[in-house]
């Protein structure tokens, strides 16, 4: 199983990050979860094989986490030789499907008739699914938007946790206990902080409370990066603890 933390920026443009999105690699699935703006050009940056993406999650309908959905969608059908003929399946909160048929009266109908199978399955916070080979995927709510979810990614004996957005949630470190990586959103300084985001010391309180085995942080609006991250983190948790970059990657083997 390997993460790639595609996009780690936020509505914030600032040099070297796209806004959100992130790619785990199990087996026959390639899941992406989340897809802000810049994230496919950055996937051809980074020499991701975008073009074989099987499924696609999104954590909630911010457009930091969903505005590139069509640009991925027609670069499936006309940026490529031949088209895309596989099925692609897309996961999301209640009203996914709503947000599709919206970009296509945006876009056109023809956004959603591209000549492949495109699959959408909108999840109950608390459902799972299996995915293929083994991959099973689960969704919990944590507060943000009304319909914003947390996913986990667990296959090999592995297990991922992305936040999403979120702020802060005691239930969210219990349901990401002992996970391998938890990929969490690192928005803001404590002297900005807000009831939907979470600053470094919360992001310090939740990897306590899950332990996971790599504490990855991501989604970092600017004047959060002029703080001492890792020492603020630090102050609550004492495990290993990584800033994630676009094009950062963790392989993990199977146990």
């Amino acid at each position: 199983m390997r993460l790639t933390t595609v996009g780690t920026g936020t509505a914030a443009p600032w040099p070297g990050r796209v806004q959100s999105s992130h790619l785990v690699d199990t087996g026959s699935v390639r899941l992406l979860m989340d897809c802000g703006s810049g994230v496919a050009t950055r996937l051809a940056d980074l020499r991701i094989e975008w073009q074989t993406i099987t499924h696609l999650a999104i954590t909630h309908f911010h457009a930091d986490h969903i505005v590139d959905l069509p640009t991925l969608l027609y670069a499936w059908r006309y940026g490529q030789l031949p088209p895309r003929s596989e099925p692609l399946d897309m996961i999301g909160p209640a009203g996914t499907l709503q947000l599709l048929s919206r970009f296509a009266t945006i876009f056109g109908d023809g956004l959603l008739s591209l000549g492949f199978p495109i699959s959408v399955r909108e999840l109950a916070p608390g459902a799972s699914l299996d995915l293929a080979d083994g991959v099973h995927l689960r969704c919990t709510k944590v507060p943000h938007t009304d319909e914003s979810m947390a996913y986990s990614v667990e296959a090999g004996g592995r297990r991922i946790v992305y936040t999403g957005d979120t702020g802060p949630d005691e239930a969210l470190g219990a349901w990401a206990n002992g996970c391998d990586i938890l990929l969490a959103e690192c928005s803001l300084p404590e002297t900005m902080a807000i009831a939907t985001h979470l600053t470094p010391h919360q992001c310090g309180a939740l990897g306590a409370a899950a332990r996971p085995g790599v504490l990855a942080l991501t989604h970092f609006y600017p004047p959060v990066e002029a703080v001492d991250i890792r020492g603020e983190v630090a102050t609550r948790f004492d495990g290993r603890v990584v800033l994630a970059t676009d094009g950062w990657s963790l392989d993990l083997e199977e146990r």
